[in-house]
């Protein structure tokens, strides 16, 4: 299908009150990537309702041969689901990788620090799990995009949530950001108002103030056109990282925006922006 055609089916995408739109159209028209099996559809990774997780994995024999990817989706943390985001799992599974995507509870049910601890509850699911679906629970690296980028950050670098949850130390390899937002004080629009305007200490719902030397390596993608998360989120967190003595990469993507940066994993979309081979280039490395 024509990138016009697809980008028809997808609704208009407001600023940061929906960081991400509905997918599930786009999910069902798009192409998949062959070669890929899918292993688990809504496993349990907790108690709650929202609390579950697909997994997707290359077709082989191999067992628990597979570096592991955990896809984080976004929706400014009031919207998304696991559903959605079959091509994603399907793209990353294709280049070598056993993938996770697990849905968290979303605004309005929860308000922060509820939707990061949810991700560090699936990652110790996958931690436990993931060899049963052909990966490797020694080589985990953690992914998202937009809201899902913040809290991959968040539990990459805030080392209280994997804590909580009974995460193995050091247990992140790495982690990558799709034009995720992580310097974004005041809360100035509605998405981030509802999502963390009560939070006692506002300056701990920012990634870029847990930035430390020993943080797993990071991976920051964004792009030019994107009106959504600005540029400040990719230069704040490098900046801190760098500062901090840690270990960052950044990409910036000439003419591409907000949702882009994500279609482009896609078959259809992968002549917009390298996202697929930059993202599984530094996740091979990082889980070597």
């Amino acid at each position: 299908m024509h990138r016009r055609t697809l980008l028809a089916a997808l609704p208009t995408l407001p600023a940061l009150s929906a960081c991400t739109p509905s997918l599930s159209l786009f999910d069902s028209l798009t192409p998949k990537d062959p070669g890929v099996q899918q292993l688990a559809a809504g496993a349990s990774y907790g108690p709650l309702p929202r609390h579950t997780v697909d997994v997707y994995a290359p077709k082989t024999a191999e067992t628990g041969a597979h570096p592991v990817l955990m896809f984080i989706h976004g929706g400014s943390w009031r919207s998304g689901d696991r559903t959605e985001y079959n091509f994603v799992g399907r793209a990353l599974a294709a280049q070598g990788f056993v993938v996770a995507i697990p849905n968290y509870r979303l605004v309005p049910e929860v308000r922060f620090p509820a939707f990061i601890e949810d991700c560090a509850l699936a990652l110790r699911w996958a931690q436990q799990n993931i060899s049963r679906y052909r990966g490797n629970p020694d080589k985990i690296a953690l992914m998202g995009h937009s809201a899902g980028a913040y809290n991959a950050m968040m539990v990459a670098l805030d080392p209280r949530y994997g804590s909580a949850a009974g995460v193995v130390r050091d247990g992140v390899k790495g982690a990558i950001g799709l034009a995720g937002p992580y310097d974004f004080l005041p809360f100035d629009v509605d998405s981030t108002r509802d999502a963390f305007g009560s939070a006692a200490e506002p300056v701990e719902t920012q990634p870029l103030n847990f930035a430390r030397a020993d943080a797993p390596p990071l991976l920051l993608l964004w792009g030019e056109a994107d009106e959504t998360v600005g540029r400040r989120n990719l230069v704040g967190l490098e900046r801190a990282i760098v500062a901090a003595g840690g270990s960052v990469e950044t990409k910036i993507y000439p003419g591409v925006d907000h949702a882009e940066i994500l279609l482009a994993l896609s078959r259809p979309f992968r002549s917009v922006a390298p996202v697929l081979s930059d993202v599984t280039a530094f996740a091979r490395r990082v889980t070597a």
